[in-house]
């Protein structure tokens, strides 16, 4: 378990009605906590609400149980010109204290020509950052001497990975108060994929991690620098391009029901600051079913899962990932676990 900020939430019963926030934000390094009840979906999964979720709190140490009551009226009201990732109320917020919402496979999507058989999307990732993803994972490969995003072979399907960069490069320019992570299965050699980056010009952007405690999103947002890469082979030299087990270890993901979903250690180490909760199920082939996501994906399970897993490791779920976004309610989930 990490000694940054520990989250242990009640799960109370639900109730359905209109959505409520309560939110109290102040400066960063101070604490900031959120009553939500969150109605309505995202998506076509089932519609469903929650009370009992608390913002991260701004500082290190650990906390005791919370308990929030849910409260009638407005929302933040965020005004998108002042707003971090959508919400005024993440900007004080430390980028290790925001949960983002995550694509398993982003590239792999049938709108980009991969077969249903293998994709794990319906939407391109120039679609899914336009509807508020915010981490995808990519699968880069060197084929025929070019860098390509793959799932596992790239008879099924690839797309130049220079191409989804320059999608992620233009989403940025056009949106200046976002912050966006990519987290790479990576098979091809550093050297190629730092080629892509400094092709599209996109050094300006990246965000270097120094060690210590992460930068507010506003403080990101100021720099300019709101793209964060990391690798789950590789590591830097460059400077940006991160080890992911050193920042961040996630939960198994090789599952074929619900049944088996776990919030154990897979990867990396539990004293690392960043957490990602793999949120999937594959067919019994092992194959991406958007059936599954149907169903899992839904407010009830996806929210259950992920405060099971906040409660027993105590670490706050900053990586929320899932196959077929767009089917069941990630992004309530992601507000919910925000407090916005």
């Amino acid at each position: 378990m990490s000694s940054r900020v520990l989250l242990f939430v009640p799960v109370l019963a639900a109730c359905v009605g209109d959505p409520a926030t309560s939110v109290t934000d102040s400066d960063a390094g101070e604490s900031s906590t959120a009553s939500t009840t969150t109605s309505g979906s995202s998506g076509d999964g089932a519609t469903e609400s929650t009370t009992g979720v608390t913002a991260p709190t701004g500082t290190s140490g650990s906390t005791g149980d919370v308990t929030t009551e849910a409260t009638s009226g407005p929302t933040t009201g965020d005004d998108p010109a002042l707003g971090c990732n959508g919400h005024v109320a993440l900007c004080g917020r430390r980028y290790d204290e925001v949960a983002y919402p995550c694509t398993h496979n982003s590239y792999s999507s049938q709108d980009a020509g991969f077969t249903p058989l293998v994709a794990n999307q319906r939407r391109t990732v120039a679609v899914q950052l336009e509807e508020g993803v915010r981490a995808l994972m990519l699968d880069v490969h060197l084929d025929e001497g070019e860098t390509a995003l793959c799932h596992g072979t790239c008879t099924y399907g690839k797309t130049p990975h220079v191409d989804v960069l320059a999608d992620i490069a233009a989403f940025l320019a056009a949106n200046p108060r976002e912050v966006v992570t990519i987290l790479y299965e990576d098979s091809a050699p550093v050297g190629d994929i730092a080629a892509d980056y400094a092709a599209l010009d996109l050094a300006d952007k990246l965000f270097v991690y120094e060690g210590g405690p992460f930068p507010t999103l506003e403080e990101m947002i100021a720099a300019d620098t709101r793209l964060v890469v990391t690798a789950e082979q590789g590591g830097p030299p460059p400077a940006w391009y991160h080890h992911l087990w050193d920042l961040a270890w996630d939960t198994p993901y090789s599952y074929m029901s619900a049944d088996e979903f776990s919030c154990a250690l897979n990867r990396g180490d539990t004293d690392n600051p960043l957490f990602l909760v793999n949120h999937w199920v594959n067919s019994v082939l092992d194959l991406p079913l958007e059936m599954n996501a149907i169903e899992v994906n839904t407010y009830e399970v996806l929210h259950a899962r992920v405060v099971e897993c906040m409660q027993e490791s105590g670490d706050f779920p900053n990586f929320v990932a899932v196959d077929y976004y767009e089917r069941g309610d990630l992004f309530a989930v992601v507000d919910a676990l925000n407090g916005v």
